[in-house]
């Protein structure tokens, strides 16, 4: 099997790097940078972020997993105590893959150029440096609402616990195939009137958002931002492709939400007392 690791860069997840690297080419496991079978994020989930974005022209061969060292580590599976054991499951151990779905974003221009097209883990969000964002808002090809207000975040059901947390969104659960519509701070007025809740939409309904205000947008997919003129759409909906995630022991997503948002962990429970 081949394999490659993407590190944090501080100096302790560089040396959990190291070790990994050594012990897994000890076992005759082959360290390949351009076609890896097995991705190992080493780091927090910023850095998982940028190995999925890294072979995401590889989805479809090769599998992600996830140590934590940092912060906040969603999608890590692993800790730095656990290395040793971790080790021996890949190099022994067939894994177990888990498909998540992913989001597809394609922005079309104005000026009929070729369109971009991008994957997300976690999510898009749809700003403007220029005053209101302003969109049209289709859902299968018919009107449904004019959005004025900050901004959009379209997430995934695994990015749900991410951003789009924080304005307010539903958390879902990833078995389920559908992208989550969520509101920045929507003007509601006798002008414009917005639903003024979480949209979930299934895998078989795409949404396309047109500006009716000509401004320039700030497009950000997951941990890096675009600027772009003269759009003329945005087309969102459940990508095709998913991620791969290498399982060499169950970690039910519920329990990864509730160690994330609900469990208190011992130094703050010291802090309390």
């Amino acid at each position: 099997m081949k394999f490659k690791i993407v590190s944090k860069g501080d100096e302790r997840s560089n040396k959990i790097k190291t070790t990994i690297k050594q012990y897994l080419t000890d076992f005759e496991l082959i360290y390949d940078r351009e076609e890896p079978d097995l991705v190992i994020s080493v780091g927090g989930d910023g850095t998982f972020l940028e190995a999925f974005h890294r072979y995401v022209h590889r989805l479809d061969k090769t599998a992600f997993i996830g140590v934590h060292t940092g912060h906040l580590g969603f999608y890590a599976d692993w800790l730095p105590e656990e290395v040793e054991k971790l080790v021996i499951e890949i190099a022994k151990t067939p894994f177990q893959v888990v498909e998540y779905p992913l989001l597809e974003v394609i922005i079309r221009s104005k000026t009929g150029e070729s369109e971009d097209r991008f994957l997300a883990l976690n999510e898009a969000t749809i700003k403007t440096p220029d005053g209101s964002v302003v969109f049209d808002v289709e859902i299968k090809g018919e009107h449904f609402e004019t959005f004025r207000g900050d901004g959009l975040c379209i997430s995934t059901p695994s990015g749900s616990t991410a951003y789009n947390k924080a304005l307010g969104g539903g958390i879902i659960h990833p078995t389920l195939e559908a992208i989550q519509l969520t509101e920045m701070a929507s003007i509601n007025n006798r002008v414009f009137r917005t639903i003024g809740s979480p949209l979930i939409l299934p895998k078989h309904h795409t949404c396309l958002l047109k500006p009716i205000v000509d401004r320039s947008f700030l497009i950000t997919m997951d941990h890096f931002t675009r600027n772009y003129t003269n759009v003329k759409s945005i087309q969102c909906r459940v990508a095709k492709e998913k991620i791969r995630f290498a399982r060499f022991r169950p970690f039910p997503f519920w329990n990864r939400v509730r160690d994330s948002f609900v469990t208190e962990d011992d130094g703050q429970l010291n802090r309390l007392k």
